[in-house]
């Protein structure tokens, strides 16, 4: 009795080692992923009421659990049932994040400021009446982002744990999935948050606490305006990746590239290094003005399709 207690606790350990180890390859292999992750959130719920902030978050990250309870088992399924099918469903999300920065992009060049006062003032009641509709929008487009990298970040740790036995994979992914969802919008929570921190230590009676305040203050708007342009490029890169690694001829290509670019005198170490990004942003901006030139067309035929 008390042997096989001993085995019984032995496998467990070893279990449990197999698990720590693997899900630190895991976190080291989606970290470029997470980097995404966080700066896509944290522009995607920007833009809200100061007071209304960590409701959004909130409300994005218990989307992103449910997301990632659906993505956990439905990956084992499939790696057992249709393993194929991985690479092309990660291309129709990919395509998604890309269309979305296309649009993002647009928008933003098409967007028509107020010029006067009361333009101004039109615009502020309209975004007062539309509030919580605004915020609804904000949570739902964050919570469709957030699927589709929590996707990549399920596959790429499934491929980290392809040899292991399942319960093995089961514990990993699971606690890659909630640590990554606790990290990334902890942290989303942190920076939505940096003016009011800042606001709060001008109010302290240390002139120290008051200079870190101020400059917290001024950082805030420039971080908020940074993560505006790096989520939107954020999407091109994992969209593009995506695209770039299941098209075998494009990967090829790519590499290719590379070598090529590494060739050059004095300067080819750095561009090499730069040019798979590079080449994933583009991929990503074609296939995303592609997939809105398609769907443009589909409207014009189909004037009924949304």
């Amino acid at each position: 009795m008390a042997s096989s207690l001993l085995l019984l606790l032995d496998d467990i350990a070893t279990v449990l080692d197999d698990v720590a180890v693997m899900s630190k390859m895991a976190a080291k292999k989606t970290a470029g992923v997470l980097g995404d992750d966080l700066a896509l959130n944290a522009q995607q719920v920007s833009g809200v009421r100061s007071d209304r902030e960590l409701p959004v978050v909130w409300g994005v990250a218990k989307g992103s659990f449910i997301n990632k309870l659906i993505l956990v088992p439905l990956a084992l399924l499939i790696s057992v049932v249709a393993p194929w099918a991985i690479n092309p469903l990660l291309m129709v999300g990919g395509l998604f994040l890309c269309y979305e920065g296309v649009e993002k992009v647009l928008h933003s060049l098409h967007h028509k400021k107020a010029k006067t006062a009361e333009d101004a003032q039109t615009e502020l009641e309209h975004t007062e009446i539309d509030l919580a509709a605004y915020e609804k929008d904000k949570i739902k487009g964050a919570i469709r982002t957030d699927f589709i990298l929590s996707a990549e970040i399920v596959v790429i740790s499934l491929g980290t744990v392809a040899a292991a036995g399942f319960l093995t994979k089961v514990s990993v992914l699971s606690l890659i999935a909630v640590l990554m969802t606790v990290g990334v919008y902890g942290f989303v929570a942190l920076i939505v948050k940096i003016d009011d921190i800042g606001l709060y230590l001008t109010a302290q009676a240390s002139s120290l606490k008051q200079g870190i305040g101020r400059g917290l203050l001024a950082f805030a708007p420039i971080l908020m305006k940074t993560l505006t342009v790096v989520g939107t490029i954020a999407m091109f890169l994992v969209g593009g990746g995506i695209i770039n690694h299941a098209v075998p001829w494009m990967h090829h290509f790519s590499e290719e590239t590379v070598e090529y670019v590494q060739e050059i005198p004095n300067l080819g170490s750095i561009v090499g290094a730069l040019t798979p990004t590079m080449l994933n942003m583009l991929v990503g901006f074609i296939a995303g003005l592609a997939v809105l030139l398609a769907l443009s067309a589909i409207k014009k035929v189909w004037p009924a399709a949304k």
